[in-house]
């Protein structure tokens, strides 16, 4: 079974996937270990990781070699956050055949202009194309994806450019009709009233995905309760926990002078050797190193 396969055979069994950003081979692998049903490749956490803002800085080559990475540490699906795709449809129809030949199992294209700028920062630049334009976006993803299963996730940004729900519902409407397996519908409003609006209010047969990033009240349990959302992406966690922790033990060795405050707060080495996979290593090294 491929790795779309099975992310398209455990929303039907679960009804809900959780998918866990991931900004390295490493955050992938502690994801998965946590439990994770899949992976985010997000560009604002790669974009983080290279201390840029999220605003089409990364290249796809960039974000390609870092999923590629990531798909060799984790045996869990990846959803790819590939942005606006690039630029226009053609764009779009390399970017799926790169993105696919990468290893995720779906990519999630949004529907602004190129480039884009991050949704939540404040008086952010949020332009969306026209319609039409980004529904040959969508029907181009789909003609060119090679495995049948492999999702393309279109994301509108109506609720982020204050639209309004119409607008959204109109958007994610032709989307569908256009091909895409999924809507991902965002907001920016710190509750999320607008998104359970946008569910109750959506009555087409495509699933939705969520992104509960500026809303943390949305969790699993409303979730279903709606009954049309099937995916849970957490979009910047990974990168906002691993800073937290980073900004927390730095300062700290700063005010002390030294670790012998801290040593005892972090993870062993043995447990890095661990997410390493370091005992495999040293049976390789055992049985062929002569």
């Amino acid at each position: 079974m491929t790795k779309a396969k099975h992310l398209r055979t455990r929303m039907a069994e679960r009804g809900l996937v959780h998918i866990m950003a991931a900004h390295s081979p490493l955050s992938a692998i502690l994801a998965e270990d946590a439990g994770f049903d899949g992976l985010w490749a997000s560009g604002f956490e790669l974009s983080a990781l290279y201390g840029l803002p999220d605003m089409s800085l990364i290249s796809m080559t960039q974000h390609l070699d870092m999923l590629r990475a990531i798909a060799g540490r984790s045996s869990l699906p990846i959803v790819a956050d590939i942005d606006t795709g690039y630029g226009n449809a053609i764009n779009v129809i390399h970017a799926i055949g790169e993105y696919e030949r990468a290893g995720a199992s779906a990519v999630v294209i949004e529907d602004k202009t190129f480039p884009k700028v991050t949704s939540l920062v404040a008086g952010g630049r949020q332009e969306l194309l026209r319609i039409e334009e980004f529904q040959g976006k969508i029907e181009a993803a789909v003609a060119t994806r090679q495995d049948s299963d492999f999702l393309v996730i279109a994301r509108t940004e109506a609720l982020i450019a204050d639209l309004g729900e119409t607008e959204a519902l109109t958007r994610a409407a032709a989307y569908a009709e256009a091909g895409a397996d999924m809507i991902l519908i965002h907001s920016k409003k710190k509750d999320p009233s607008e998104i359970e609006s946008f569910s109750r209010a959506w009555r087409e047969t495509v699933p939705l995905v969520v992104v509960p990033n500026a809303y943390p009240e949305l969790d699993a349990e409303r979730v279903k309760a709606l009954g049309n959302i099937r995916m849970m992406i957490y979009g910047n966690y990974g990168i906002r926990a691993a800073v937290t922790a980073m900004q927390d033990v730095f300062k700290r060795i700063i005010a002390n002078g030294g670790v012998q405050n801290v040593y005892k707060d972090i993870v062993t080495v043995e447990e890095i050797f661990r997410l390493q996979d370091m005992a495999t290593t040293k049976a390789n090294e055992h049985r062929y190193l002569r």
